[in-house]
């Protein structure tokens, strides 16, 4: 299918499910994807720290999305499983390879939902600076955050971060602090 596709794609990404969970497919996928001269990136819970090592190592991948789905206090009881240190592993092994240049490109993803907007401080405090995603999280039980809403919780983070919607897309969103603090600079 990736083949038959090269006309119309620079690149591909793998999400889920959760692509990491598949070891062996991912990485033959993510081999034959650089053969062909793609750009290949991965959407992660990060439950899988070691095939994350593998495909940085191999710089299989030139993006790792890292979806972070509650402050660390609640994480294994939302996920019913001891995933903590596995994604805090994951965390520091791609803030790491960024940092380093082995990872071109890094994010956070943090799906919102009505609720529970108030951990995105704590949470954004415990990833620490990297770049952070907010995502409008959609159920059926609750309504979504609208796009406004959005914004107001970005604006208390004090900082440049991306805002995914239905209606919207994604945009790029400063605060207006964290606008003000970057023309002082």
């Amino acid at each position: 299918m990736i083949k038959s596709s090269l006309l119309a794609i620079s690149g591909v990404v793998f999400s889920g499910g959760e692509p990491t969970m598949q070891r062996d497919a991912l990485l033959s996928l993510a081999r034959a994807s650089r053969n062909l001269g793609l750009a290949t990136g991965i959407q992660t819970n990060g439950i899988f720290p070691d095939v994350l090592e593998t495909v940085i190592a191999e710089r299989l991948v030139d993006r790792v999305a890292l979806d972070i789905k509650a402050r660390w206090a609640r994480y294994n009881n939302l996920l019913g499983g001891n995933y903590v240190k596995k994604v805090q592993r994951s965390l520091a092994l791609c803030r790491e390879a960024h940092a380093s240049g082995a990872l071109p490109e890094f994010q956070v993803v943090i799906t919102l939902f009505r609720g529970f907007d108030d951990e995105v401080p704590i949470i954004v405090s415990e990833v620490g600076d990297v770049d952070l995603v907010l995502q409008q999280g959609v159920t059926q039980e609750v309504p979504p955050l609208t796009e406004q809403e959005m914004r107001l919780i970005a604006d208390g983070l004090v900082r440049s971060v991306k805002i995914r919607t239905r209606e919207g897309g994604e945009v790029v969103h400063e605060s207006d602090r964290s606008r003000r603090a970057s023309r002082k600079r």
